[in-house]
């Protein structure tokens, strides 16, 4: 059975809990991805904002859980449990399969007369409603991919035990994003802003930008010096955008 803190339940994690925090960050992990992921950014923000970083199942503390392979799903799901955290204004950040999740999970608290102040997508391409979100890759080609990602240290993909270990939640995240399709002309009614790498091949400007369809709100683009997980190699400036954004709706 999984134990969890007062403070997280059994999809979300919040690292460092802030009585003085006025905003709610909740992060959304990349395929393969754990809320570990954002345990840095939850470090830099801690004192004004309070960060639920989202364990999708399959992994880390939720390892005995078959991973999920329905986007759709795994955002009733997500919309669900943030229920309890509505105490303060939520922003929503996704990267890469994260950034679809995000985006369904706003649809879902907007639908139900919830509010979110701001959606951060980042690495992926805007939802199409007409085609898969990836092509089909058996267990070779998901590594290779992953690993041209240069989200996952080497080390471990080369460790045949490791390797086994993480390999089930890749595999379930490839094909829930393989089965993902938008809702034909679904929108957000809060700000989006897109984030990407200026050398990310699997978000080109324009598919980046093509998010602006995808709210009825303001859009706006950022892009930062770096790859697909440029967030990695970049922490201050996605760390100082994010600082901005906060700082901003303080003023207003």
């Amino acid at each position: 059975m999984t134990s969890l803190s007062l403070d997280s339940d059994l999809w979300c994690r919040r690292f460092h809990p802030s009585p003085t925090a006025t905003r709610r960050l909740v992060c959304f992990p990349h395929a393969g991805g754990s809320a570990s992921f954002y345990f840095p950014v939850s470090v830099e923000l801690r004192d004004t904002v309070d960060l639920l970083a989202v364990q999708y199942p399959g992994r880390q503390d939720r390892r005995g859980e078959r991973a999920a392979e329905d986007l759709h799903l795994m955002a009733d799901e997500v919309a669900r449990a943030l229920a309890r955290w509505d105490d303060l204004p939520l922003t929503l950040f996704g990267h890469s399969m994260g950034a679809l999740v995000a985006f369904e999970v706003a649809r879902r608290i907007e639908r139900a007369g919830g509010r979110v102040d701001h959606l951060f997508v980042s690495g992926r391409p805007g939802p199409a409603a007409d085609g898969p979100e990836s092509r089909p890759l058996d267990d070779d080609g998901i590594i290779a991919e992953v690993r041209a990602m240069s989200g996952t240290d080497a080390r471990l993909l080369e460790d045949e035990e490791l390797l086994g270990m993480v390999l089930p939640a890749l595999r379930g995240d490839y094909r829930a994003l393989q089965a993902y399709r938008a809702d034909h002309g679904s929108a957000v009614t809060c700000p989006v802003t897109a984030l990407t790498g200026d050398q990310d091949p699997w978000t080109p400007l324009p598919e980046a930008a093509a998010w602006r369809a995808r709210t009825t709100a303001a859009f706006d683009l950022k892009v930062f010096p770096g790859g697909h997980f440029y967030l990695s190699s970049r922490p201050d400036d996605v760390i100082g955008t994010l600082r901005e954004h906060f700082a901003a709706t303080l003023r207003a």
